[in-house]
């Protein structure tokens, strides 16, 4: 009992059984619209929404400057330094204010070159692009102040406020998808954080008064030079990422038809779902943790924490999917998707070694390890990229979740070498 009592008291048992809850609540949400793209959308439209994600990616990642995970870092480091925190706050969202109010400009008077670029000519949907650029100041405002919230370690509100943004997706989605069809599920997907703005301010203003924090006079372009690393990881990843994706989809688009691609985009959502788990995990918990670790017996026990308390949940999570996986495409989907089914052996096995990766990987933005982290990056994105088509051309639609398992064992192989030294 004293064992139980003990584990039932960690902080990290406590962020997972609060996060556990909002995920639960983001997949059951997240199964409901899936299911309802896939009934009124069907696999063409479900390939569209998937290049309107990665472009949404590389897009965030410029209008944030790619200083997500610098304001949390330095956010965390300065809570207890009003001075400091101020020209945090000040000095990024000023910054992203011009950049974004650019792009928004941009992407008004370019909707059309963008929606050729990203959908192709066959489709009219400039009209999506127009939205965006409306949307874009309170999109990248909900995650400029997502992060704070997170940095100042209140990780219960940022759960509370991931879920309010499920609910308010699920609403959306369903009503727009119901209404405009493939239209309306691409709207779905810019409007929904955007509307989350005003519940990420409430919120904040309890802790910080962000109007009072967030002034000219506190802006300082020194610290600007500080973040640039971030900047810097942010942008290779956000831009490079989507574009091999895109470029992976387009040639299954070609080679092996726009349902195939819907398919992988299908396996690629399921994944994204039960994902979550990890990604917010790390990123409420341990990426403040690490950012603040002293030396590496301090980042040790963090990645052992993680190895012994996450890992063998998520992998045992895989086992369970992988044997009700006809019935998880069936209730996600229609009867149209079940060749979805033979992806997810591959797919899950991918995704263990990329759950396994993570943690280490965080450490690239937790310590500025810039010239690394572009480094491994790039070099995944290759193997990605190139086995996807070696691997295409002889397996069909199987050859690109092969690919993406065997990019990630490399990747986990190289950041255990490269991190040994806090690993043993």
């Amino acid at each position: 009992m004293k064992f139980i009592k003990e584990i039932l008291s960690k902080p990290l048992f406590k962020a997972i059984s609060l996060n556990g809850i909002s995920i639960l609540l983001k997949v059951a949400i997240g199964f409901i619209t899936s299911k309802v793209i896939a009934v009124f959308v069907g696999p063409s439209g479900m390939a569209l929404v998937g290049n309107l994600r990665n472009f949404l990616t590389t897009t965030e990642a410029f209008a944030t400057l790619g200083f997500e995970n610098g304001v949390v870092k330095y956010v965390a480091e300065h809570k207890q330094e009003e001075e400091k925190l101020k020209q945090t706050l000040s000095t990024i969202f000023l910054s992203v204010l011009v950049v974004g109010g650019v792009l928004s400009l941009g992407l008004f008077l370019f909707s059309d070159y963008f929606n050729s670029s990203i959908f192709g000519t066959n489709y009219q949907y400039a009209f999506v692009f127009k939205a965006l650029a409306i949307a874009l100041p309170f999109y990248i405002g909900n995650i400029f102040l997502i992060a704070t919230i997170n940095g100042l370690g209140e990780y219960k509100k940022v759960i509370l406020i991931n879920s309010i943004g499920s609910c308010i997706g699920l609403v959306v989605s369903v009503l727009l998808i119901l209404k405009l069809k493939t239209e309306g599920a691409l709207l779905a997907i810019i409007l929904t954080p955007s509307l989350m703005f005003l519940v990420s301010f409430l919120s904040i203003n309890k802790e910080i008064a962000i109007f009072k924090a967030v002034h000219s006079k506190f802006y300082n372009l020194c610290f600007l030079k500080s973040l640039s690393s971030y900047s810097l990881m942010a942008l290779v990843s956000a831009v490079f990422g989507p574009m091999v994706l895109l470029a992976i989809r387009k040639n299954i688009i070609l080679n092996l038809g726009i349902e195939q691609a819907g398919f992988w985009e299908a396996m690629t959502r399921i994944s994204s779902y039960y994902f979550l788990f990890i990604t917010s995990l790390i990123g409420i918990y341990f990426l403040p943790k690490l950012a603040i670790a002293k030396d590496n017996k301090e980042t040790k026990s963090l990645f052992w924490e993680y190895y012994k308390g996450i890992l063998p949940v998520f992998i045992f999570g895989m086992i369970v999917i992988f044997f009700l996986r006809d019935f998880i495409v069936q209730v996600l989907f229609t009867k149209q998707f079940l060749p979805v089914s033979k992806l997810f052996f591959w797919q899950l096995i991918g995704d263990t070694f990329k759950a396994a990766s993570f943690i280490l990987g965080y450490q690239f933005y937790a310590k500025k390890l810039t010239k690394a982290f572009i480094f491994f990056e790039l070099f995944s994105l290759a193997v990605l990229y190139f086995s996807s088509i070696y691997f295409i051309s002889i397996y069909q639609i199987e050859g690109v979740v092969m690919a993406y398992a065997m990019t990630y064992g490399i990747y986990l192989v190289s950041l255990g070498i490269y991190f040994r030294k806090s690993l043993f």
